[in-house]
């Protein structure tokens, strides 16, 4: 029988605190929240390995030949990312490429309204289903393209993009209200950027923050670029 309350104690202490996440809200709901049920069960065994994890295989992540593996951050990365978000608790916030909805349920202990987008159903379906069975109650779960938002909710004053991209979309920041941020690992050379922007009025002013990988989200791809 798996320990995984020992997995999860075990997972913040040597992988998110050595890498100096001080937010002990961050800290707390990363201890409360079971990381093994957003996984299905063949992969809750690895739940907390130091590395990101695919959704639907235990696969590793590759770029040759893999369409856009959908998967959860690592856990330190996730909660770095988070930490620069600098949450409130009466924030609302978009979690863009919610996944299994395991993100949702860590910011939820945090912040007073989470909207969770996810763009494939099954991952959806199961988010919805996992997060009511933990009473998530301040956490719902829409389905729709990630790269447009979900600005029927807007404006936010977090946006997460749990997974990597080439730069967010204006519409994502367009979501944002004044003084929000959106965070995200930008992934547009050999090593990815965790990087923040925050609203200005109608200016955003990114900063990149520290390397980052994470697996890619869908329908953020550079648009091909054709040469004759």
């Amino acid at each position: 029988m798996i320990d995984f309350a020992a997995q999860r104690k075990n997972m913040v202490e040597s992988q998110v605190r050595p890498s100096d996440v001080t937010d002990r809200r961050i800290i707390r709901a990363m201890l409360d929240v079971p990381r093994e049920l957003f996984l299905p069960a063949p992969l809750r065994s690895i739940a907390y390995m130091d590395d990101a994890i695919r959704l639907r295989s235990a696969k590793p992540f590759t770029r040759l030949g893999d369409h856009n593996p959908r998967g959860l951050m690592a856990p330190r990365t996730f909660a770095k990312l988070l930490q620069l978000a600098n949450l409130e608790a009466t924030d609302v916030v978009l979690d863009v490429g919610c996944g299994t909805g395991y993100g949702a349920a860590v910011m939820a202990k945090i912040a007073k309204v989470v909207i969770a987008l996810e763009c494939t159903t099954d991952l959806a379906a199961d988010a919805s289903a996992t997060l009511a069975a933990l009473a998530a109650g301040n956490v719902s779960v829409v389905q729709g393209a990630l790269a447009g938002g979900y600005p029927s909710e807007s404006p936010y004053d977090v946006i997460l993009l749990e997974g990597a991209v080439d730069k967010p979309p204006r519409a994502l920041l367009d979501q944002l209200k004044d003084g929000g941020r959106l965070v995200a690992v930008v992934d547009a050379g050999p090593v990815g950027k965790a990087t923040v922007w925050r609203r200005m009025g109608d200016t955003f002013d990114g900063r990149a923050m520290f390397d980052a990988s994470a697996p890619p989200l869908p329908g953020f791809e550079r648009a091909a670029v054709f040469e004759f």
